[in-house]
């Protein structure tokens, strides 16, 4: 398998934050969608990496095991558990001779380390000071999905089936789930190597807004237009919320931009149960135009009063 820089997929430097990860991702998520390259095969491919990275990366234990070891970085455990029993034990080769290796010694870096472990146990077993012949077993490769919903499908936790080859995996959508999150499904990924456990599958999810709000983890925004007379002298408005419309009461002299808190009207919180976000509405505004000359008039004179 060719080696994918994770880093160089979402355009970072190895030095870059979670923060940058996450934002690097959405952009390039956004651009790279299947859904806007539908003929488009090498911008799928690109994508199926784009989703690859994004889950090692943001994966602090994943991301620091990536790091050292790179390509080989999900037999991590394997490689540590190598390296500790080179300090005192040795290694039978399996190729005619005895090579053994002190932890006082040259040893071999990380550089040397991948080949080392796939000439050493890929193709055969190993014996620990003189013991009897063990096989290694290496976990299988995790499988990655990506999986579409609307936003409006996340107000609630549902159930869906999802094909993987032959395979019928039925799963439980938790509730305010967010744009770029990965569950795991322990067990669902490729088959071990000489009976080693099977990996797991991966599901990114992409959320598409279908609303005219804007989200932010589990608070949603939106802007109201009032007219001048309203926001002067006060008045009733009804707003759309996602779970049905709200009578909200505009207090007189409210200036432009006033910002008002739905307390609950937002999102659910991820696998909190009973727990929501807040919508938070924006207040813009509407000035009057094609006055008449009686209006210019009447404006005229409050102007003067001013």
């Amino acid at each position: 398998m060719d080696f994918i820089d994770y880093y160089k997929v979402l355009g970072l430097e190895k030095s870059a934050t979670a923060a940058d990860i996450k934002k690097a991702y959405r952009k390039l998520a956004r651009k790279l969608h299947p859904d806007l390259n539908p003929n488009d095969k090498e911008a799928q491919k690109k994508f199926q990496q784009l989703n690859e990275a994004n889950e090692v990366l943001s994966d602090p234990e994943k991301r620091k095991k990536y790091d050292q070891y790179g390509k080989d970085w999900q037999h991590a455990d394997a490689f540590e558990e190598a390296k500790r029993n080179q300090g005192s034990q040795g290694f039978n080769s399996g190729f005619g001779g005895q090579r053994t290796y002190s932890g006082g010694g040259q040893g071999f870096d990380d550089s040397q380390f991948s080949d080392f472990f796939e000439s050493m146990f890929g193709g055969g077993g190993f014996s620990r000071g003189g013991g009897g012949r063990q096989t290694s077993q290496f976990k299988g490769q995790d499988l990655n999905a990506t999986l579409r919903l609307n936003l409006t499908d996340v107000l609630e936790s549902q159930k869906q089936t999802i094909s993987l080859g032959e395979k019928k995996i039925r799963l439980t959508i938790p509730a305010g789930v967010e744009d770029g999150q990965t569950i795991k499904i322990k067990g669902y990924g490729a088959d071990g190597m000489n009976g080693g456990p099977k990996g797991d599958l991966l599901i990114t999810f992409e959320i598409f807004n279908n609303t005219r709000f804007k989200r932010l983890e589990s608070d949603l925004y939106s802007t109201e237009e009032i007219s001048l007379y309203t926001a002067l002298l006060g008045g009733e408005l009804t707003v759309e919320t996602l779970t049905g419309k709200v009578k909200l009461n505009v207090k007189a002299e409210t200036q432009n931009d006033t910002k008002v808190k739905l307390k609950g009207k937002g999102l659910p919180k991820y696998k909190k149960d009973g727990q929501y976000g807040d919508l938070y509405i924006t207040y813009k505004i509407s000035l009057p135009t094609n006055l008449s000359e009686k209006e210019k008039q009447l404006f005229n004179e409050l102007s003067k009063l001013q």
